[in-house]
């Protein structure tokens, strides 16, 4: 806007995009000054730098949640979950952008002043207690990020320490499902275990004697050699009636110690995909407080909190301009062409806290007319059956006997 004594440089379309981010009215913006535009240019680019930052935090969390499972270093980018988080990222980052816009526009100078009194910051608790929640939930994705290697071998390592743990566990479950097998089948498979030890043993005594590895005997095919032959076969031939004997048992025992090795292999494989799990937001987070530390987390949470809450007490520190006493006009010539009056601090409530009165002239004006009208037909009506009671008077006066006979005949029909 031209004026003689000051000359405002044309707005530029970014200028006007950001003031529409920080709620400036842009007719008003173009008739203040200088630094007023500049003010609420500042406001819309942290409110959009505020989004933004929601966007790519809340894209990258919704990738770190679906992605799909696997090493925590050698994890390869799965593009139908990005384009998804793509998506994700911009709903959220809009969302973001347009509570934090609310937040600023609705939050008002106070009193003017640049300080800050404890009225004015306790009007505005809500929306900061809402900066803060937004602030949080922006700086923890963006910390897993910061700190992506360092996660990424951290929890490579706990997938690894997960696949020793897993195994343990399963061979120490199918280890006593097996003994609780054997206990089932009472000592049948201890007998035959007795059995072919024993077994072993005589023949190996038996080739012993053969190869003259006993001391103090004749090697070879001699009457000792020949005891433990005997021997050997005796055993032998105890298993195989033992075999009979248990032979239904013995095939069910072991068709279920098969069934069971079949299922531990089967444990056992999944071993590195359920390790891989192990890979969430949530165990993400608490690796990234065990790398950065306390004091890191806490700083980096708390310049997402300066950032997110930077607007609200920039505003709360601003002191009237141009631009709010061209705000305060436009309001109240609306105010006046809507016949709006509010008389300030006109009362007190019952709790002694003044309170404004506004006067709808309007609404005031149909109320009234609305009343008078029917003012105007209640008057008609009562005129209206004065004058015909005045009508009935006169025919009683004229011929009482006809009025008379005209009521029976009426109470006759009815």
């Amino acid at each position: 806007m031209k004026r003689d004594y000051y000359e405002l440089p044309k707005s530029s379309s970014i200028m006007r995009f950001l003031w529409k981010c920080a709620g400036g009215d842009r007719y008003l913006l173009e008739k203040a000054t200088y630094s007023d535009q500049i003010k609420y240019m500042c406001l819309g680019g942290i409110v959009f730098a505020t989004g933004t930052m929601a966007g790519l935090a809340g894209g990258y969390a919704f990738y770190t949640i679906f992605e799909p499972r696997g090493s925590a270093i050698d994890n390869p980018i799965d593009m139908q979950t990005m384009f998804l988080s793509l998506f994700f990222g911009i709903i959220w980052g809009l969302m973001i952008f347009n509570i934090d816009r609310f937040i600023v526009t609705s939050t008002g100078k106070g009193d003017g002043t640049e300080e800050i009194t404890w009225l004015e910051f306790k009007t505005a608790i809500p929306r900061i207690l809402m900066g803060v929640i937004i602030a949080i939930t922006i700086s923890k994705p963006i910390e897993i990020r910061m700190f992506k290697t360092e996660i990424d071998i951290k929890l490579r390592e706990k997938q690894l320490e997960q696949q020793v743990d897993y195994q343990a566990k399963v061979d120490k479950t199918y280890s006593d499902r097996e003994k609780l097998l054997d206990k089932e089948f009472g000592s049948i498979s201890k007998d035959r275990d007795d059995f072919n030890n024993r077994i072993k043993n005589a023949e190996k005594e038996y080739i012993d004697q053969l190869n003259g590895r006993v001391a103090g005997s004749v090697p070879g095919d001699g009457k000792l050699a020949g005891a433990l032959k005997a021997k050997l076969d005796d055993l032998t031939n105890q298993l195989k009636i033992f075999d009979s004997k248990n032979g239904k048992n013995l095939a069910e025992l072991n068709k279920r110690k098969d069934d069971l090795r079949i299922a531990k292999e089967k444990e056992r494989n999944n071993n590195t995909k359920i390790a891989n799990g192990l890979d969430g937001l949530l165990e993400r987070i608490k690796i990234a407080h065990e790398v950065a530390g306390f004091w890191i987390s806490l700083f980096i949470t708390l310049l997402f909190m300066a950032i997110e809450l930077t607007p609200i007490f920039f505003k709360l520190m601003l002191t009237k301009t141009t631009y709010d006493y061209l705000a305060e006009n436009r309001d109240d010539l609306i105010k006046a062409d809507y016949g709006i009056e509010v008389q300030y601090d006109k009362y007190k409530d019952k709790e002694g806290v003044e309170r404004h009165l506004v006067i709808n002239h309007e609404a005031e004006k149909l109320i009234y007319e609305k009343i008078k009208v029917t003012e105007i037909q209640k008057r008609l009506t009562d005129y209206a059956i004065q004058k015909y009671e005045e009508r009935e008077m006169k025919k009683i006066d004229e011929n009482l006997d006809n009025y008379i006979s005209s009521i029976n005949k009426n109470e006759e029909k009815a």
